[in-house]
Formats: C-alpha cells, structure tokens, sequence
C-alpha cells in the first residue's frame, strides 16, 4: 500500500519565506607535533615512550596570524546574530534579510582577505624571525610555501532552500505514522527555537529603550536621562518589521506585539525623544506593556 507523509505546513511556509545558510572558514592552525622533542621529554621524566606529545607553536602567536585566526570568531558570532538554528551544519535565514546578510558578508569575506593577505606578504619574514624564537626546535621544514600555506586558509557562503519535498514511501502505516510523528516533533522543536530566540532579541532591544528612556531623581530632585541612541531605536524598528513578515508559526503574541511596538516607534527618532519628556514616558510605558506580554510568552 502506498502511504504519502505530508510535511507541517510551516515547514512548506518556511521555503518561501527563508533559506538555509552556512559558512566555513579554514585557518591553518600553525601548530605541529614533533616526535623528536616528545621522546626527549618523555624520557627525561622518566616516562615510556608515548606518555606524552609534544606539540610545536610554529608563529609563536605571530599577531597577523592570530588576526586571521580571532577574525573568524567574529565571522561566526555574526552568523548566530543574524540567523536561527537549524541544524549542526545549517542556519535559517529569513528570505527578506537575503539582500542584506550577503552585503554583510561580502564585507566580512573582504576584511577576511585583507588580513590574510597581510599575514601571507609578512610569512617568509615571520618564518626568519622563528629561527630566532624557536632556537634549537626550530625546523625549516615545519613551514610550507607562502603558496601552499595560502591554500589552507578560505572562506566560503553557502546557501540552499529549505526542503518542501513530500515523503512518499510504500511501507507499512505505523512505519509511515512514525516517521511522520518523528518528522513533526523535530520541526515543532525547530520552530519553537527560532520563536523564542526572536522573543529573546527583541526582549533585549526593549529593555536596552526602557532602561534609557527611563527619567531618574535623585534625593536632590535632579532629574537625570539616559542617552538615547538611534542605533538602538532602528534596530529594534527593523526587528519588527521583519517579524511581522517572519512570523514562522503565526503566533498571535508575536503578531500582537510587532502592530503594538510599530505604532509606538513609528515617528520616533533619538532626536524626538531628547526633545520630549513627554514622549519618553509614553514610549516607555508602551515599551513596558509589552515586555509585560513578553514575561508569558510562550510558542504556539
């Protein structure tokens, strides 16, 4: 009997709406293992041969190098700012922040190359200098050809649609029934991350407005006022514009809030709000209501 497994209808919402994305960055990690030094420690605490490895820092934590190396953490930690989980070796992107994460990452791709041009112009003098550093460890054929060296290092976007194919398979209907239950609870799991960590983002941009807007007195009757950034106001702007389109399982809280948090900050700029005492405290009792909403949030 021929049984078809309809996938959830948020998952075919979601390839229209989003992608998945992953980037790899390669760095060659400058280290190496020498035997020769292994056994000599090795032996000269007495140990047996193979109780313990001695690993060689070949650059001795050369800073051009070590930029490449730290700039690939930042790659990363704007990767998870800017996406959602989906899986180890996949983020989700919203299809409408596609045009804007590839400018981002086109600037992080460059700053990637620039700096490990300048490691790769500098190598045959850092590999000089070793000769000094390393003294009697160092070893000229630890080090490869600038052009080689070159060659281990890259960085790479991917991108791919999220998978609408339905599962059609001739098995048994509990296997089917299974496998569709299975298939479910994963992508219910997805979907609940993803609504959270945008509850979370948000949460974090509300509070940052509550705590500046707020008007603080002192035991003197001295009125004191954060500084307002509109850096913080436009983010939080873009973030519920995009929920609104990205709503991924229509939950109505989120829905409800993104109209509520719109309508508060429509003609409100860091300007407006200096020139004001009056709009800051509307704005923030408006932000406070719905960090209020926010406190029973809960996935649909």
């Amino acid at each position: 009997m021929a049984n078809t497994l309809n996938q959830p209808n948020h998952i075919i919402s979601l390839s229209t709406s989003a992608v998945l994305v992953s980037i790899d960055i390669n760095i060659w990690n400058a280290t190496k293992s020498d035997k020769t030094i292994s056994d000599e420690v090795t032996r000269a605490k007495k140990a047996e041969a193979g109780a313990g490895r001695f690993v060689k820092n070949l650059l001795n934590n050369n800073a051009k190098h070590k930029a490449v190396t730290n700039y690939r953490q930042t790659v990363y930690n704007w990767l998870k700012l800017r996406t959602y989980r989906w899986n180890n070796s996949q983020d989700l992107l919203p299809a409408q922040d596609l045009a804007q994460f590839k400018q981002e990452w086109a600037q992080h791709e460059t700053q990637f190359h620039i700096l490990l041009n300048d490691f790769i112009s500098d190598y045959d003098s850092i590999v000089s200098n070793m000769a000094f550093s390393q003294g009697d460890m160092f070893n000229k054929d630890d080090y490869l050809p600038k052009d080689e060296i070159r060659r281990k290092f890259g960085a790479k976007l991917f991108i791919s649609e999220v998978p609408t194919n339905d599962f059609r398979c001739t098995i048994a209907n509990d296997l089917a029934q299974d496998l569709h239950d299975t298939y479910t609870k994963q992508t219910e799991s997805i979907m609940e991350s993803i609504q959270n960590e945008q509850a979370e983002r948000l949460v974090t941009l509300l509070k940052s407005i509550s705590h500046t807007f707020t008007i603080n007195t002192d035991s003197n009757g001295k009125e004191t006022r954060g500084k307002v950034y509109d850096s913080t106001i436009d983010k939080t702007k873009e973030l519920a514009s995009l929920y609104r389109t990205f709503n991924v399982a229509n939950n109505p809280l989120i829905a409800e809030v993104v109209k509520q948090l719109e309508s508060t900050l429509a003609n409100v700029t860091a300007d407006t709000i200096r020139a004001s005492d009056t709009l800051r405290k509307n704005v923030k009792n408006d932000v406070d209501d719905i960090l209020t909403k926010f406190s029973t949030f809960q996935c649909v």
